[in-house]
């Protein structure tokens, strides 16, 4: 409850962050370079208080981190029900077609397994280039295999049951048979996998934003505002890169927290 309470807060902060941000940190018009790189705790020359400081931009360590989130969610959760919805959809055909189908979608599912997330990642960004539905488009990419061979693990065993045999015998439809009684039992530990993966996500979008591969400045993630602030860390303004750090450390634990209670939640037997 701990960690779904914490993922709700900042599901909360990033939708509301228009409302309960202190300042817009991309409308220039609210930015005043002489507030640039103000430590935690000071005054504004407007008289506003910056609680988390300023970068070198002076925006607001505070808003910008709202703003950032966002973003960070938004790519996160939609890459991953993406990814999700391609993946599901070749496992089942893999596990109920069997024979050469099976074979030609589980290669293609190892041999992408067999090189690093990252690498594949930053390949395809190279190609692609930056913007927040190239990065979604990588990292369905990168994501949907896991989801592949997961389901096609579960619907291995599930087309022997008795209940499959008894609705091919009735002589329903494979599609109904696949929608109908398959996959909603190949479900519970999907739910799992898309929980943690979202979390992997958001990790992954913001190792190729650090590194400036990710999204462009005026599309700000966690990882942008950690990478801005990466160069004042040796100058003693830690406060650019620790409160984003502390901000994605937070999001990538309460995902994980929610994700090991659903596997509890929804196997009994692993809580045991």
């Amino acid at each position: 409850m701990a960690g779904l309470a914490l993922f709700a807060l900042l599901v909360a902060a990033a939708l509301l962050a228009p409302l309960i941000s202190p300042q817009n940190p991309y409308d220039l018009a609210q930015i005043d370079v002489l507030d640039s790189k103000l430590p935690p705790g000071s005054l504004g020359g407007a008289g506003r208080h910056f609680w988390l400081g300023t970068d070198d931009q002076g925006r607001d360590m505070l808003s910008a981190i709202f703003y950032g989130l966002r973003i960070s969610l938004f790519v996160g959760i939609v890459s991953t029900v993406c990814a999700l919805a391609i993946g599901m959809a070749a496992g089942l055909l893999a596990a109920y077609a069997g024979g050469r189908t099976e074979t030609l979608v589980m290669r293609v599912v190892d041999i992408q397994l067999s090189f690093p997330a990252i690498l594949i990642a930053l390949i395809l960004i190279a190609v692609l280039g930056q913007g927040v539905g190239k990065v979604i488009a990588a990292l369905v990419t990168v994501q949907w295999a896991y989801y592949a061979r997961t389901v096609r693990g579960v619907a291995l065993v599930e087309r022997r049951r008795e209940y499959i045999e008894a609705a091919r015998c009735l002589a329903l439809s494979p599609a109904r048979i696949v929608f109908r009684h398959l996959l909603p039992n190949c479900l519970p530990p999907l739910i799992v996998v898309a929980t943690v993966q979202v979390a992997a996500a958001i990790a992954l979008e913001a190792t190729l934003s650090f590194l400036g591969l990710g999204l462009p400045i005026t599309e700000p993630s966690l990882g942008l505002l950690i990478a801005n602030g990466y160069q004042y860390l040796l100058s003693g303004k830690y406060w650019i890169s620790f409160f984003p750090g502390i901000a994605l450390l937070l999001t990538i634990v309460s995902i994980n927290l929610v994700a090991d209670q659903l596997r509890d939640v929804l196997n009994p037997r692993l809580a045991r």
